[in-house]
């Protein structure tokens, strides 16, 4: 494919990114930005695209991986550092006083919806609170990625429905 014909390609395509930019930024001005940020990525990274492949595609992925880099990269210069001579607050200790009535009778709410669950679902979720990669589980139990990982989602939804209820 040749530089303009590939040109060519970006320019016809670039009008389906301006919604999915906006989705992102929710601000026109950075929408703009992001879509000029993308389709200079998508220029410059001309030899990685594969002809026959989905054009709209490919760029909705720089549009999104550019759009995540910047976050992260916005996150960390907004971090802040405190250079003041009152440190002492930063390290402050203060103490808090656990109430014990409280959170055993939150345990006790909790261990009851875990029993109350069936079998079938209730296993993968007590592997997966052990720590257990969902991976892990699925050759423990020799069941599909997909059937733990959806089992585990309905144990979760059943547990905040009965905990909700209590």
């Amino acid at each position: 494919m040749t530089a303009c014909d590939f040109n060519q390609l970006l320019v016809s395509n670039a009008d389906y990114l301006r919604p999915f930019a906006f989705t992102l930024t929710r601000d026109n001005e950075s929408a703009k930005d992001l879509m000029q940020e993308t389709l200079f990525r998508a220029l410059a990274n001309r030899e990685k695209y594969n002809v026959g492949t989905n054009i709209k595609a490919w760029m909705y992925t720089i549009m999104r991986n550019v759009f995540i880099n910047d976050y992260r990269r916005k996150v960390r210069q907004n971090t802040v550092f405190d250079n003041t001579p009152n440190d002492f607050l930063l390290d402050y200790n203060q103490q808090a006083v656990a109430n014990s009535a409280e959170t055993t009778l939150s345990m006790k709410n909790i261990q009851g919806a875990l029993n109350q669950l069936p079998d079938i679902f209730r296993l993968p979720f007590m592997l997966y609170f052990e720590g257990y990669k969902y991976n892990e589980i699925a050759e423990t139990l020799h069941e599909p990625l997909g059937t733990i990982k959806s089992r585990i989602h309905f144990a979760r939804k059943l547990l905040k429905e009965q905990l909700s209820r209590q």
